[in-house]
């Protein structure tokens, strides 16, 4: 398993996690309800699900790799404009911009 490999198994499995977690966790809804994002919250969740599913698929095609890592860094770069604008901390924002980064860096690999 190469580098590459290993980075689409981590995204993809954090966002597994942070899809279902929406949907057994008050906090991520309240998180939603305090951005006043909540009725996003649940395609919020969906697409974060299909992104998952979508780079574990990824590994054999890479026209869903391209679309997967791109729909997900796309929706992470939101996720940042989302915590400027509610002026969280760095700490707070770190994650998604993390997040962003990493699945635009897969994006990149990918076409390149």
């Amino acid at each position: 398993m190469n580098f590459l490999n290993v980075l689409i198994f981590f995204s993809a499995i954090s966002f597994l996690i942070y899809g279902i977690a929406y949907f057994v966790s008050t906090n991520m809804k309240n998180e939603f309800k305090r951005f006043g994002l909540e009725k996003f919250g649940i395609l919020t969740a969906v697409l974060e699900l299909t992104g998952a599913f979508g780079l574990f698929i990824g590994i054999q095609s890479y026209t869903v790799l391209v679309f997967a890592s791109g729909g997900l860094a796309l929706l992470m770069l939101l996720g940042v404009g989302v915590r400027i604008k509610m002026k969280d901390s760095l700490l707070v924002s770190l994650p998604a911009f993390f997040y962003f980064l990493l699945n635009t860096y897969i994006l990149y690999k990918t076409l390149g």
